[in-house]
């Protein structure tokens, strides 16, 4: 098992950078700020008297001097058109992800969704000849999450619409990360996420299973929510406790090829120390998966 003491000796240039993550009456790293501002509308018009009356009256005209026909076919597609705008605006409001914020990215999500999961809260099968033969969460017994589950929207980029993580979780989380790579640099590395393009990434570098290059787990700028490989009997105690959700793709394709792993889920930003606790250990979780590989996130948090 990898651990790191509390009682580690730092250099000056280290005890320096550490500073940067302080909230309370120190510096912060600067262009880490959460951009919680997801605005997912549904479609709605509002339509006062001058626009109603405006309305009937161009309908009367154009069906007087064009036919009933062809309105017939402008109404239909006014309703369809409004839709796709209104659903393009809320791709756009998730802000920034593994897939471009422009209308190109928006059709490319459109006709992935076709292919999503339908129930993204059940847990795939394990594969008999995978390694590692079993997942650890499953023996720890995590605790439930309070309360709901947040909402969440979007494939990719995937988001937190509500119940955002703490900011100082979420510095943690990176120490974690960037403290794991710093003490074991022939095992791991950090670096911009390959999946999401945005955002820090744990990166293994042998890994057991080959996901973007090694790419254990990313954390979200935005909302403070992670993403990451979990092996099924892991998966399945993720779900049933409430900490997270399957990711929308994360299936196996019959007729095209998906761009993440059937065992690809979201894990929930945590809101305070405790569900911190327990996001370092669904961390360790996808370690393991990843490299068979045990280590102590909180010990190296500190």
């Amino acid at each position: 098992m990898t651990t790191l003491a509390a009682t580690e000796t730092r250099t000056l240039g280290d005890a320096a950078s550490m500073l940067k993550y302080e909230l309370r009456g120190e510096l912060e790293e600067p262009g880490l700020r959460a951009s919680c501002g997801f605005q997912q509308r549904p479609m709605s018009v509002t339509l006062d008297g001058t626009s109603i009356f405006t309305i009937a009256l161009s309908l009367v005209l154009l069906i007087h001097f064009l036919g009933s026909h062809p309105v017939q076919i402008l109404v239909s597609i006014v309703p369809l058109l409004l839709a796709v705008h209104n659903d393009y605006q809320n791709f756009i409001n998730l802000g920034p992800g593994g897939t471009p914020s422009t209308f190109q990215g928006y059709l490319r999500i459109t006709w992935l969704r076709l292919w999503a999961l339908r129930d993204p809260y059940s847990a795939p099968n394990p594969d008999p000849s995978g390694v590692p033969g079993e997942g650890i969460l499953s023996r720890q017994r995590l605790p439930y999450r309070a309360g709901p589950r947040p909402l969440v929207a979007g494939i990719a980029p995937q988001r937190q619409v509500d119940q955002h993580g703490s900011q100082s979780c979420y510095l943690s989380l990176r120490r974690a990360m960037e403290r794991l790579s710093a003490h074991s640099p022939l095992k791991f590395g950090t670096e911009r996420s390959c999946l999401e393009k945005h955002g820090l990434a744990l990166f293994a570098r042998h890994p057991l299973q080959t996901n973007c290059q090694g790419e254990i787990c990313h954390v979200h700028d935005s909302d403070h929510s992670m993403h990451m490989c979990l092996h099924p009997d892991d998966i399945r105690e993720l779900l049933s406790k409430g900490w997270g959700q399957r990711h929308p793709l994360a299936r196996k394709g019959w007729l095209l090829q998906m761009p993440v792993s059937p065992n690809f889920v979201m894990v929930y930003a945590p809101r305070n120390e405790h569900e911190l606790q327990i996001t370092y250990k669904i961390v360790e979780a996808a370690i393991w998966y990843t490299l068979a590989e045990r280590v102590d996130l909180d010990a190296l948090s500190k």
